[in-house]
């Protein structure tokens, strides 16, 4: 069992538990209030899971900087979202989630208010309790609310980023405008993109096949049609996912051997430049193309399983391509069912996505 599969299974055994013992422990109705605009001095931002809702969460700490200009605010992520993070200027400290010295060191510190950005699990509603800060603020969607001295509801209808404005109102007030996710990309990124060959001439397309959930998955072959079609017209294919998406990537690659591939050949870090430079990306419902989003790529996203309404791209720049059939989307607060035909994304066709690219690259 990989960690992450380890830490729901803890919380699905524990997190009740532990929710109504500290509840009976501490649980308060007071009203807390929180400081007054700049006068807030130190926030714990809590942000386990994937790389999307990292990104996503981005634009909602500049907007607590903005509202606290001399705020420190210290993340405690995961491993693989991390990455994000170290892409952001308004971050103090990062501390990782699924490591037990990052853990204790974090829970040492003082905060003058902890936000809970995990939308179901408890165990990070557990954690922002026990750093014993006066001002909790989590999604109120079961009983992990009642750790929280602040509960924000959660609607699967509304679009992510804004979900998170909706969460950080307590400390910057209701009337905060969420924005386009944005990115800062450090400038000693190993990578540059311009001294990729396929960068200096011609339209460079990006692909990312991978995905964390196997539903999400349009396969290395059907990227692999679509990539030849593309170079075919003149295109040039870059091929971008960690070491997971190799698989995929040599697929592509047996159909369209002048793509470059750079699978596990980047960090986050180094992925951002590459896909500022391209022209498209065509990906599934991932994290890349979050990032791709917030560095203002032009997106070809495949839904199926995905709620399309609360994670999908907006604005004209991107394409979304989705069947919407009756049994989508089936993906509620992160977990995917099982599903052997995944007709949602195989009736996706080539020529479809094919005919997006090169309307949204024209």
């Amino acid at each position: 069992m990989d960690k992450i599969r380890f830490l729901k299974a803890v919380d699905g055994l524990v997190g009740h538990a532990l929710v109504s013992i500290l509840t009976r422990i501490g649980h308060t109705n007071q009203t807390v209030h929180v400081p007054p605009p700049g006068q807030l001095g130190k926030v714990l931002v809590i942000r386990p899971g994937g790389v999307g809702d990292a990104v996503l969460l981005l634009p909602a700490l500049k907007q607590i900087k903005a509202i606290h200009p001399g705020v420190q605010i210290d993340i405690l992520c995961e491993k693989r979202n991390h990455g994000i993070f170290q892409l952001s200027g308004d971050i103090n400290r990062i501390y990782l989630y699924d490591s037990r010295p990052g853990l204790i060191e974090c829970l040492r510190n003082t905060y003058d208010a902890v936000i809970d950005t995990e939308q179901w699990h408890r165990l990070s509603a557990v954690i922002a309790y026990l750093t014993g800060a006066r001002v909790r603020i989590g999604f109120n969607t079961n009983e992990r609310g009642e750790l929280f001295t602040h509960r924000i509801p959660y609607s699967h209808d509304d679009y992510e980023g804004r979900s998170f404005f909706n969460l950080i109102a307590p400390v910057v007030g209701a009337g905060a405008v969420d924005g386009t996710p944005d990115v800062f990309i450090s400038g000693d990124a190993f990578i540059e993109a311009e001294g990729i060959e396929i960068f200096k001439t011609g339209r460079p397309i990006a692909i990312a096949a991978g995905a964390s959930v196997k539903e999400r998955r349009w396969g290395g072959e059907n990227f692999g049609l679509m990539a030849r079609q593309l170079s075919d017209r003149g295109f040039n294919i870059l091929i971008i996912g960690s070491q997971a998406d190799k698989s995929d990537a040599l697929t592509i690659k047996s159909y369209c051997p002048a793509a470059f591939d750079l699978t596990g050949a980047t960090s986050l870090k180094d992925t951002a430049p590459l896909l500022k430079s391209a022209s498209v990306l065509v990906c599934a419902d991932s994290g890349i193309m979050h990032i791709a989003y917030a560095l203002g790529t032009p997106t070809v996203c495949l839904f199926g399983s995905g709620i399309e309404k609360k994670w999908a791209p907006l604005g004209k720049t991107h394409r979304i391509i989705n069947k919407r059939l009756p049994c989508s989307p089936c993906t509620k607060f992160g977990y995917t069912p099982p599903c052997d035909s995944i007709q949602c994304l195989t009736q996706i066709s080539v020529d479809e996505v094919v005919r997006e690219v090169i309307d949204l690259s024209g």
